[in-house]
């Protein structure tokens, strides 16, 4: 098999990130500007515009900026689901020897910063904020690298979207253990049972749309009313998605011929117009299609681009528009100590612990990937915008001055980063195919 049709689906998630990266970078800039210019208040007004549904017995009505932080998220964490999945089962983390290299790398960049926080954190209030250094944003990163065109390796881009998607995971599972509020169980109990219930239905080989939206409603709603975060269901949906086909390549392709035939056999006349006949086989084919494709493949290309295009920098509007001439006083301890863990804490952590499991013999790095790019792109690392406001607004929920005050820390953090890993990148040799 030709490499570049191996390497083509890769390059084409590499390229969409890229872009959704300038995205982001531009609305990030727009919510700054607008949050501190003369229509201040309207940014405000705006995010916190409640909509919603209001009744007797149930009641969802919450403001702008939760219904896309708790909905539109929910998606983003459905497509991470989709990924992790694809990746675990058939893609770059789907053996040990593969899983290793990003896995070590994970490791670091999640354990240093978290370490690195706890130690230099001078208020027993802002611990909380412990897991915002954590995750990578994978589209600010991959951004950087797709300017520095050919000067890094593919292998390269593998290595930081593999331990991307690992953080991803990683942070996940800290915002289900320390992120959530107090739990009813009653209906988390009902949401795990639908979910057990597509489970088995997707170990049985059924997949429906329809049945997968429908439940995935019910069981977001049920993860919100019972305290744990609604994005959480989001990645538990995502992993009931079947990966396998329901018809096999070789009874596909003869199906493919025989309508191909039938559709030429009533072909009776040469009008613009298609026969009773044509429509029919058309319509079988497009059955046979949906049987043939691969649910989770399928689900994950058709929301991509609305996550990259449109749900990131819709997020970024919503959320980065601190107020940099507040009356709010900000903690100015939290704000360095955010820095200094994006940063130090990203950078040391991931090549330091990669460089010793290579030492320790207990991983093997790509023959093209040197010393000076793994470090290069584990200050990349440090770019952790999304995610790691994700995680601020979590913490200190109920604290206007450490969620600006984090904010400021993951933006000077992240551009800080960003600049360190550009750098030290750009300036090694053009890498040649």
């Amino acid at each position: 098999m030709n490499e570049n049709n191996i390497l083509s689906p890769f390059q084409k998630f590499v390229k969409i990130e890229g872009f959704s990266g300038i995205l982001l970078l531009s609305a990030t800039i727009v919510a700054l500007f607008w949050a501190n210019s003369s229509f201040s208040e309207s940014y405000n007004t705006l995010w916190q515009y409640k909509i919603g549904v209001s009744t007797e017995s149930f009641e969802l009505y919450k403001p702008l900026i939760l219904w896309i932080n708790d909905g539109l998220m929910a998606i983003f964490f459905f497509l991470i689901g989709l990924e992790i999945k694809r990746e675990f089962l058939i893609g770059e983390l789907n053996s040990p020897k593969k899983l290793a290299f990003p896995l070590f790398g994970a490791l670091g960049g999640m354990i240093i910063p978290v370490i690195l926080f706890v130690c230099a954190n001078q208020n027993p209030d802002t611990l909380k904020g412990w897991g915002i250094p954590m995750a990578t944003d994978i589209a600010f990163s991959l951004a950087i690298l797709n300017a520095l065109g050919k000067r890094v390796p593919l292998s390269l881009k593998v290595f930081l979207t593999a331990f991307a998607i690992v953080d991803d995971l990683g942070a996940v599972l800290v915002i289900a253990l320390f992120y959530s509020g107090a739990i009813k169980i009653s209906l988390l109990g009902i949401a795990i049972g639908l979910l057990t219930v597509l489970y088995l239905l997707s170990f049985k080989g059924f997949y429906s749309k329809f049945l997968t939206i429908t439940l995935g409603v019910v069981i977001w709603t049920l993860f919100l009313k019972a305290g744990i975060h609604p994005t959480l269901a989001g990645i538990l949906l995502a992993f009931s998605i079947p990966i396998r086909q329901k018809i096999k390549t070789p009874e596909f392709i003869d199906n493919l011929v025989k309508i191909t035939n039938n559709i030429k056999q009533a072909a009776i006349s040469k009008k613009p117009i298609l026969s009773k006949e044509q429509i029919q086989e058309i319509d079988d084919l497009e059955d046979w299609t949906n049987k043939y494709q691969s649910p989770l493949q399928h689900l994950e290309h058709n929301l991509h681009d609305w996550v990259a295009y449109f749900i990131i920098p819709i997020f970024a509007l919503a959320n980065a528009g601190v107020i940099l001439n507040s009356d709010v006083p900000l903690e100015t301890s939290l704000v360095i100590n955010i820095v200094i863990c994006l940063v130090l804490g990203k950078s040391v952590g991931i090549s330091a612990v990669v460089l010793l499991a290579k030492k320790l013999k207990l991983i093997d790095i790509p023959s093209d990937i040197n010393k000076l790019q793994i470090l290069g792109v584990s200050f990349l690392a440090g770019i952790g915008f999304t995610m790691a406001i994700f995680i601020a607004g979590l913490a200190f929920s109920s604290s206007p001055t450490y969620i600006d005050s984090a904010k400021i820390g993951i933006l000077i953090g992240s551009f800080i980063s960003a600049v360190i890993g550009y750098l030290i990148l750009r300036f090694q040799k053009k890498h040649e195919n």
